[in-house]
């Protein structure tokens, strides 16, 4: 009897640890509620925190006023056009950044934000509208943009000679200058960025890693992707990755130690620390590491997964969009997609993360929403656009290679999350837990989650002596 009691306690202790395990986050999302909430102004920038709306609704009406009453009329219709879908862009900004919630962030300031959401959707409507075209006039609305646009680009291909010294040339090192161009910096910097994005070291090597094999794979189909084994994997992951992601990681650790106490701007005496506070105000307000913990349930492997592929996915459609709308990898509008899209990969990571680890967030963010959106579209025009290279059939070995692969994820999943069960499959059902324990939380937990078989099996056997 005293054994069977002991056994028993020593279950419901199990079970508790478990609850315990099962229920924790990576962060404590209390805490950064209550910041959100007391945050204030101290009256020294009351001006810099308004709405505004009156003032902005009297403006954008003047400007109306002045267009539609003294402004001279022209008569070029394309001029006209396009200057109307400008200001009907600028209308929507401006309704937006003044009546849309608030996003993750509150620095520099919420309105910067809410501009990047509404950019965002712009962008989205865009590419809606460019859907519905065919390639050629898709090609042909690019020129609006800039009229040197519309034409067949040179792709450049990266492999050719690898010979890392040439001894046959006259410069005996031709090949590797010739592979020094401006994205080795573009690189270094993007992946600086990508990982103040996604804050987590192995995430980033992931991405990093993937996208070097994603580029081995699809070099049949863009010239642009085939590059010589030591740029792919010396230059490019090593170097370039490898550095940006280690630059990304101690910034990560400067901003995750640094103290967060503010200042009103007018409560400081001296003007060198009023500039140092207005700089300061272009850094976050608080800081939260991520903590994804890809393997601690079925639901968040899952969701890591669909973060990765999101992400390969966007990097992917960089490429194949210039390579179909003809738009050179320097041009501005690449450049500016670039932008934007780091933007809302930022506030779209933090929504992300607190979705996934906050049990009380039961609502998908809105920047999450747009961007995924945004990438789905964007995958659908290159589909649509030129269907004859996105599905030029992959090279054997290469067919082989993501066949053995992504077999051993799936069986790798099905070990780790139904074989060994992960926490959430591990915490067994207690009987009568009222009396097995005071915290009446954890009993609750317990009651609503399937009793272990095996300890159901030892059960019954005891019954039946």
């Amino acid at each position: 009897m005293a054994s069977a009691q002991k056994e028993k306690a020593e279950t419901v202790k199990h079970g508790q640890d478990l609850v315990k395990l099962h229920s924790s986050t990576a962060h404590d999302w209390q805490t950064e509620k209550r910041i959100h909430k007391d945050f204030y102004d101290d009256g020294t920038l009351t001006f810099f925190w308004r709405a505004h709306t009156i003032t902005a609704l009297v403006v954008f009406s003047a400007i109306l006023v002045y267009v539609a009453l003294f402004e001279e009329p022209s008569l070029d219709r394309d001029y006209n056009a396009k200057r109307g879908l400008f200001a009907l862009i600028l209308a929507f900004l401006l309704f937006g950044i003044i009546n849309t919630p608030d996003g993750p962030f509150i620095r520099p300031h919420p309105v910067f934000w809410r501009l990047i959401l509404c950019i965002s959707i712009v962008y989205e409507l865009c590419l809606v509208f460019l859907l519905f075209q065919d390639v050629h006039s898709a090609r042909l609305i690019m020129k609006h943009f800039d009229s040197s646009l519309g034409q067949p680009l040179p792709e450049k291909d990266y492999g050719g000679n690898c010979l890392i010294y040439d001894a046959n040339h006259t410069d005996p090192l031709h090949n590797f200058w010739d592979k020094m161009d401006g994205f080795v910096p573009t690189h270094f910097i993007g992946w600086w960025l990508k990982t103040l994005v996604l804050r987590d070291w192995w995430l980033c090597t992931v991405l990093s890693i993937m996208f070097e094999v994603l580029e081995y794979t699809l070099e049949h189909q863009l010239p642009n992707f085939s590059e010589c084994w030591w740029d792919h994997w010396i230059m490019d992951a090593l170097v370039c990755n490898g550095l940006g992601i280690y630059l990304g990681m101690k910034t990560l650790r400067y901003l995750s130690m640094k103290p967060y106490h503010w200042r009103g701007m007018w409560n400081i005496p001296t003007y060198r620390g009023m500039l140092k506070r207005l700089a300061q105000q272009f850094t976050p307000h608080s800081w939260i590491d991520y903590d994804w913990k890809p393997t601690s349930s079925l639901k968040r492997w899952l969701s890591m997964l669909g973060v990765i592929s999101m992400f390969l996915l966007a990097e992917l459609n960089t490429f194949y969009l210039k390579f179909v709308l003809w738009i050179p990898p320097e041009h501005y509008l690449c450049l500016s997609r670039l932008v934007v899209f780091l933007f809302m990969g930022a506030a779209a990571m933090r929504e992300t993360f607190q979705y996934l680890d906050d049990p009380n967030c039961k609502k998908f963010g809105r920047q999450s929403w747009v961007i995924v959106s945004i990438i789905i579209t964007e995958l659908l025009i290159v589909l649509k656009f030129d269907w004859n290279t996105v599905t030029k059939p992959l090279p054997k070995p290469v067919a082989i290679f993501w066949l053995i692969g992504a077999l051993g994820l799936f069986i790798w999943t099905i070990v780790k999350f139904y074989i060994f069960k992960d926490v959430k499959h591990d915490i067994p059902n207690i009987s009568n837990p009222s009396e097995q324990s005071k915290n009446s939380e954890n009993n609750n937990l317990m009651n609503n989650l399937t009793l272990d078989r095996p300890l159901l099996r030892q059960r019954q056997m005891r019954t039946k002596d």
